[in-house]
Formats: structure tokens, sequence, C-alpha cells
């Protein structure tokens, strides 16, 4: 009898430490950040620098857990034309899974879109933290998903290797 106690009490702690870190995992360190984006912004083509580019309808989220929990989607009135001569298009844009309550970002729909050539991915801005970079997808219809991933240099410096020569130095804390 005490033996069934002991299992029923290991599987009832068992449930509820895994439906504590689903929880964790998927909603408790996502916050909406829609409010505190001021600009979308995309690298220039001409002077290497962000600029700030026309868009409405945005939906953010980010966690201080990590810098690549950034998502949002949004649309921009401009072309995908004018885009493409103006700014710094991102050729190994990939975008990441969003948590699935997120449901205006679909990141296998937009990576296959990506790679077929019918959105097309821009640099929004290099290391927005060291080794993290945005990038932006946008549609011939004006609708844009952004999201944060890894650049070269940030994943040789997060593996614990010397920074490169064509990298910016590293933080200290990274080194």
């Amino acid at each position: 009898m005490i033996a069934r106690i002991a299992i029923v009490g290991l599987f009832i702690t068992a449930l509820v430490a895994g439906a504590a870190m689903y929880y964790l995992q998927v909603y408790a360190y996502y916050d909406d950040v829609s409010a505190q984006i001021e600009d979308v912004q995309l690298v220039s083509v001409l002077t290497g620098e962000p600029e700030g580019i026309l868009f409405e309808n945005l939906t953010a989220i980010d966690s201080d857990s990590s810098p690549l929990r950034f998502r949002a989607c949004f649309t921009t009135g401009l072309s995908q034309a004018l885009l493409t001569d103006t700014y710094v298009i991102s050729d190994d844009a990939e975008p990441r899974v969003a948590p699935g309550w997120f449901d205006c970002f679909d990141a296998e729909q937009i990576g296959e879109d990506l790679s077929t050539g019918i959105a097309v991915g821009f640099m929004g801005q290099e290391n927005i933290q060291y080794g993290i970079d945005r990038v932006i997808a946008v549609y011939p219809d004006g609708r844009a998903y952004a999201w944060h991933q890894i650049n070269f240099c940030g994943e040789v410096v997060f593996d614990g290797n010397p920074v490169p020569p064509e990298c910016p130095p590293a933080p200290e804390r990274l080194q």
C-alpha cells in the first residue's frame, strides 16, 4: 500500500513539474511589446545603417530570457520592388518557430516562402544585441514578419571560440 502511495505521489509530482515546465517555456516569459516598438527598420543599401520604414498593424512579442524570442507581424505599404532596391537583402533569413498561441507568425510557411522567393528577407538591424540580427520577411501584399537570429559572429563566439577578425569585438562577458 505504501508503495502505491509513493508511486502516485511521484506521478503527481512529475505531472505538476511537466505542466509547469510547459507553461514556463510556452507562455510565462513572453511579453506583448507591440506598444514599445516605435519603428521598424531595414538596413539601407546606400548607408549600411538601419532606416525606419512605414508600417501598421504591428503585433510583437519578446522575452527577457533570450534575445531569440522576438517575433513580430505587421503590414507595410512599401512594395517589394522598392524594398529590394533600397534595403539589404538577407540571403540566410531563417525564421524561428513562435509559440502556438502567437498565431500570426507561421515560421514553417514563412521559411518555405522565403526559399521559393514568394517572400523576400531583409536585414532589419545587424547586432541588435551582439551576435543577434533582426531579420524581416516581406510578402508582395505587404504582410511582413520579423524575428531575431544568430549571425556568423554570434555562432563563433557563443560556441566559446575567439572572435574572428571580420567581427566586431565581443562584449567582455562573452570573452
